[in-house]
């Protein structure tokens, strides 16, 4: 019997996790995945992240070659959607232009902007169409919240949005209620923290995942800004060693030397009072980052969401539940439903439900202009 499938990809650092859903009556199923692991030796070969995209195009071809039956027909790609600039939330049509600028002018080099271009060639290699859903530079703030005290700063939104939107959508469906018509104060906990905001359907805010608030395994977080402008000109770090201590070698890592919540766990647990300290710091600032969240909401919150790979930490689970539900009630979906979205959203494109926006994408208007 034949199916007709969805392709899905999401490229990152050192992966490239590929899946096949299948349309279903009732939406989709997953068929077949695959993460694909680059090791530091072949990513040694290529100067920079455009550089990849034909060595990781060709592993794809053979995920599809060993994942497709005869009768297979693909009727539908999409792509994790890379650093662009900002964009309101949903699906947007990937064309020649949009991996032009993928590869090419991006605001920040990520592999997540491969997501477009391999969605592209899959596509045009089966003849169908290719989109990428709620990339990370999904901006939908407020005029009151892109204020920062200082027009010359602005608050600005980089946020997990594809996560952090795929699970509050999935928390409304198993509630039976309408996502736009609920609130969430959603914690996307991976390498990088994306604490975000959600009222009618909509990112509002968020501490911005490479620059503010709680920090993570790898990340400093909000650190004080005058130490570090101080830290800018003293003369003893370039820009790029004071970049790694921001992003790469802050947060966990550079307290206790891993990027590995289970690690710091295991310290806790043969005593080591430093780790515990961290810990404690780790739960302190992610708290007052989501609590901070809930007050964009007025605190009438439907539900907290703990999300990303460390909502598989029972500690920190634990911890986090017992103060938060004092205010709302949680949910945990640990890991990440990246995919599974990408695919979902795909097929309410295809099937009139969604309509896709056309790149290049106008910004959400928030009365900023001409400030």
């Amino acid at each position: 019997m034949s199916r007709d499938l969805i392709f899905t990809v999401n490229p990152g650092a050192t992966s490239t996790k590929c899946a096949l859903f299948q349309i279903t009556d009732s939406g989709v199923k997953p068929s077949q995945d695959l993460t694909i692991e680059h090791p530091d030796s072949e990513l040694a070969n290529f100067t920079g992240i455009p550089d990849q995209l034909e060595y990781r195009y060709q592993l794809v071809e053979r995920f599809l070659s060993d994942g497709l039956l005869d009768d297979d027909r693909i009727v539908g790609c999409a792509g994790r959607g890379g650093m662009l600039t900002p964009v309101p939330s949903g699906a947007i049509k990937v064309n020649a232009e949009l991996v032009e600028f993928s590869l090419m002018t991006p605001v920040y080099q990520h592999a997540s902007n491969l997501g477009a271009p391999l969605a592209y060639k899959v596509g045009q290699q089966y003849g169908v169409d290719a989109y990428i859903v709620d990339p990370v530079c999904v901006d939908e703030f407020t005029a009151v919240a892109r204020m920062s005290g200082s027009p010359d700063f602005n608050r600005f939104s980089f946020v997990h949005a594809l996560n952090t939107r795929a699970t509050a959508r999935k928390l409304a469906q198993q509630q039976g209620r309408k996502f736009e018509d609920m609130s969430f104060v959603v914690a996307h906990l991976g390498g990088g923290f994306s604490i975000s905001c959600i009222k009618q359907g909509r990112i509002v805010d968020n501490d911005n995942r490479m620059e503010g608030g709680a920090f993570t395994p790898e990340r400093a977080g909000g650190v004080p800004p005058i130490p570090l402008i101080d830290a800018c000109f003293s003369g003893e770090f370039s820009q790029q060693e004071l970049k790694k201590k921001l992003y790469g070698e802050g947060g966990l890592y550079a307290y206790l030397g891993t990027r590995d919540l289970r690690d710091v766990e295991q310290m806790i647990e043969t005593g080591d009072a430093r780790a515990q300290l961290v810990y404690d710091a780790l739960v302190y600032q992610i708290l007052k980052s989501m609590a901070a969240m809930a007050s964009v909401a007025h605190f009438d919150v439907d539900a907290f969401i703990l999300t990303g790979g460390l909502a598989f930490s029972k500690r920190l689970t634990n911890d986090l539940t017992a103060a938060l539900e004092k205010i709302g009630p949680v949910s945990l979906f640990p890991g990440s439903n990246e995919n599974e979205s990408l695919a979902e959203t795909t097929v309410d494109v295809l099937q009139n439900r969604m309509q896709a926006m056309s790149w290049p994408v106008k910004a959400v208007d928030n009365g900023m202009e001409g400030w």
